[in-house]
């Protein structure tokens, strides 16, 4: 390895291939700025946890300072508390296990979802169902476990409330019954 002084306060400068053991530690250890995404991934998984509903939250296996710190979240109000207690959150899910708390989070968000589709699949039948009689017979042929009699008397309730109203005066109470029925169905 050779050496030249520097021209500026007598500074040595290396110049050579020789790789020092200082640099193999350095090649070895994640930058700074990957360390930092890093935390901010778990911060945000953090944030993640912390918006769950309290019964998916309780059924998550996590380390109980976790749990309380996610807890503790949730109770403070102002920004910059809200702020160093996400930081907390986010040291502490160094120990915990990333993966399975990600995979747990899917799991609840993508529970919620396929309720949703299943609400909006129940709404769609009976807006088809009060549209027309071809819905009725498409419903009876998929669905023939269904009391049919009980249906019928829904879904004339429902056009009944449809038809004679304006949107404002109709009793909405029809129209529930009528899902209420159809939900355990689908």
């Amino acid at each position: 390895m050779a050496r030249r002084a520097a021209p500026h306060r007598g500074i040595d400068v290396h110049y050579g291939d020789a790789p020092d053991s200082s640099d193999s530690d350095a090649d070895d250890r994640p930058s700074k700025t990957r360390l930092k995404q890093a935390s901010h991934d778990l911060q945000k998984l953090g944030l993640e946890l912390a918006a769950l509903s309290d019964g998916a939250l309780e059924a998550i296996e996590m380390p109980e300072a976790l749990r309380d710190a996610l807890v503790e979240y949730r109770r403070t109000r102002s920004h910059e508390g809200r702020r160093r207690q996400l930081q907390y959150v986010g040291k502490l899910m160094r120990s915990a296990d990333a993966d399975a708390l990600r995979e747990a989070v899917a799991a609840a968000t993508l529970g919620s979802a396929q309720n949703a589709l299943a609400l909006h699949v129940v709404e769609r039948w009976r807006a088809e169902l009060i549209a027309g009689e071809e819905a009725m017979t498409r419903w009876m042929a998929e669905h023939p476990e269904t009391d049919t009699q009980q249906l019928r008397s829904l879904v004339r309730a429902a056009r009944r409330d449809a038809a004679g109203l304006a949107p404002e005066a109709r009793q909405p109470k029809s129209f529930r019954e009528l899902f209420q029925f159809l939900k355990p169905l689908l």
